[in-house]
């Protein structure tokens, strides 16, 4: 019996060894969510000053209804969460997306978007974090947009509308996770699929599922 024990033993503890490697960074890693950053900065610069200016103007008089647009800025978050299925990689991806944003010019956002991009990264990677880092299907994505805008809708409440009304405050946060969930959540996950399918993310664990 005990050296059945001992083959069960040693039959688990290899399990968990890869398990362990599994959530722990490589070079590729690095390197993949640090373009997917660059990728998502450029994405972050047209928003900023074309989509964000145009979309100001039409809602002057109901700025409330802003954020449904802003659910682009939180797709680093998203996708670099699902693509790397790394701890911090969503923090990381939606954090170095903003800074280099804050560096190649923002619209007169200027460094304040490297807070927020803090602010938003969290938002995304406590939902790959509360489920363990196991689960990268759609429902986990839209939850991750989801909170990942909820996350950046009380903060630009409280640091750049505190003059809003409650009612107004309310309609800010529930447009920006309504953005967060579609614009982040639903089309990172369209993305990470698509990318998958071209075979560019084979050295990845995302490739190797869509795979099998």
């Amino acid at each position: 019996m005990s050296v059945t024990s001992n083959r069960a033993d040693s039959g688990r503890a290899p399990k968990h060894g890869a398990r362990s490697r599994s959530l722990r960074w490589r070079v590729n890693d690095i390197v993949v969510a640090s373009v997917l950053a660059v990728a998502c900065a450029l994405i972050f610069w047209v928003w900023n000053n074309a989509v964000y200016p145009a979309v100001s103007a039409a809602t002057v008089a109901a700025p409330q209804f802003t954020p449904l647009i802003a659910g682009a800025w939180l797709i680093a978050g998203v996708l670099g969460g699902l693509i790397i299925r790394k701890p911090g990689a969503a923090l990381y991806t939606e954090l170095l997306a903003a800074i280099i944003s804050a560096f190649i010019g923002s619209a007169g956002f200027g460094i304040t978007v490297v807070y927020s991009g803090l602010v938003q990264g969290l938002g995304a990677e406590l939902v790959f974090l509360l489920l363990m880092y196991k689960r990268w299907n759609l429902p986990t994505a839209l939850l991750s947009g989801a909170v990942s805008g909820l996350f950046m809708g009380i903060y630009e409440v409280i640091v750049w509308n505190p003059e809003y009304t409650a009612g107004n405050k309310l309609i800010y946060v529930i447009c920006a996770v309504i953005s967060g969930t579609l614009l982040a959540g639903l089309v990172s996950w369209l993305l990470t699929r698509a990318l998958a399918k071209t075979g560019v993310l084979s050295s990845l664990a995302s490739g190797r599922q869509s795979r099998r």
